[in-house]
């Protein structure tokens, strides 16, 4: 019998222990649809049990980086999608650039979500930080067994930048 280490046994066990958590970060299930996480995007571990997942775009050395939220509510929870376009819309002081529009992907509503301004940043009812120059990207996706709301804010260039990802990455849980 051959005689490990345990120095040379934390390794093996580590990277036996990596390799699924590192498979399962592909792809994310929220309620009944399973999201394929973009290239790039960093799996976070979600500070709050409102939370469905929480991925991060990096922002850089010294910047901020897009903060993406999905929350799921359940069957009736969450409101309708036209009280939350508000909602998002109002946290944001001095907001410009602010749209909505709705598509269909195979049978699965989508509400996409647009705003700039300064975003007010925090917990409903809880105090608010300002910040300038920031961006909202959402989505509301009207599941069969519930609405998945998710939201991306940050710095407007990373947001910008990132649309083309995010889109990709609603849609991928609807086919």
């Amino acid at each position: 019998m051959k005689h490990f280490s345990i120095a040379r046994l934390l390794v093996a066990l580590s990277a036996a222990l990596a390799l699924p958590a590192l498979a399962a970060n592909e792809t994310f299930k929220v309620s009944e649809l399973t999201f394929k996480r973009p290239s790039g995007w960093e799996w976070v571990e979600s500070t709050s049990s409102m939370r469905a997942a929480q991925l991060l775009v990096p922002g850089g050395k010294d910047k901020d980086g897009v903060e993406v939220i999905f929350y799921y509510f359940g069957p009736s929870g969450g409101g309708g999608t036209q009280a939350n376009v508000e909602r998002w819309y109002g946290q944001f002081a001095d907001r410009k650039n602010e749209k909505s529009e709705s598509t269909t992907v195979g049978k699965t509503k989508v509400t996409y979500v647009k705003a700039e301004g300064t975003y007010q940043s925090g917990m409903p009812g809880g105090p608010k930080t300002p910040k300038t120059n920031y961006a909202l990207l959402g989505a509301i996706v009207e599941a069969d067994n519930g609405a998945i709301f998710v939201k991306a804010t940050g710095p407007v260039a990373l947001v910008k930048s990132s649309e083309g990802e995010f889109r990709k990455m609603i849609e991928s849980g609807l086919k």
